[in-house]
């Protein structure tokens, strides 16, 4: 084995060593590149192009998707009925009764009407039949009033919730949701009106829950 001059083992230890500094430093400027965090208007800068225009963080798109599927106004009208369904359901019928230990069939639509559209209904089936706008049958939607006139003193009135059935306070059951294909309401329907635009009613109901 051939022994290199001392000047030569020098440099090759000057040069090792350069090497090792170079390849530690390298390491630790990588190191320090990982860890570094994004600025705190990281997610608000602009891109190129973008300058002035509103910034959406990452969920935003999907915010704006959700809002803008909008419930049909039928349908929120619907479970808000339903709801009062729930809230009235086993009421016994008492003429004249304006409350949960007997209520009479305008009473019980007057009610629903004040505490879900904010709208004050006459108090009688007769001044609540010139409310609104009349409607055929066929143009029913969730919150019409539907109006019978069977044998007897007095009409009768609900409150339609779709699919073609109304809620109603019922002289032999109390407070119930009935067809308007069961024979007996079918024979005595008299007419229907609208006292409310859908649309209105929707937002009405909702703000109400």
């Amino acid at each position: 084995m051939v022994a290199l001059p001392r000047s030569a083992v020098i440099a090759v230890r000057v040069l090792s060593i350069c090497f090792l500094v170079t390849l530690f430093a390298g390491c630790a400027g990588s190191s320090r590149q990982n860890n570094i965090q994004a600025p705190e208007n990281y997610f608000s800068m602009a891109l190129p192009g973008m300058e002035g225009k509103p910034l959406m963080s990452p969920v935003d798109p999907i915010d704006a998707q959700l809002r803008s599927l909008q419930v049909p106004p039928p349908t929120i009208v619907r479970e808000a009925l339903l709801a009062q369904h729930q809230r009235w359901a086993g009421t016994p019928y008492r003429i004249g009764g304006t409350t949960k230990r007997g209520i009479d069939c305008s009473a019980l639509v007057r009610n629903v009407y004040r505490d879900t559209f904010n709208l004050e209904l006459p108090r009688s089936t007769r001044g609540q039949v010139h409310e609104g706008r009349p409607i055929d049958r066929q143009e029913l939607q969730a919150g019409d009033l539907v109006f019978f006139s069977p044998p007897g003193r007095y009409n009768h009135v609900g409150i339609y919730v779709g699919d073609g059935y109304f809620l109603h306070a019922s002289t032999s059951r109390g407070v119930i949701i009935s067809s308007l294909d069961n024979s007996y309401w079918r024979r005595h329907y008299w007419q229907a009106r609208r006292a409310l635009e859908p649309t209105h009613m929707a937002q009405l109901s909702s703000s109400a829950f």
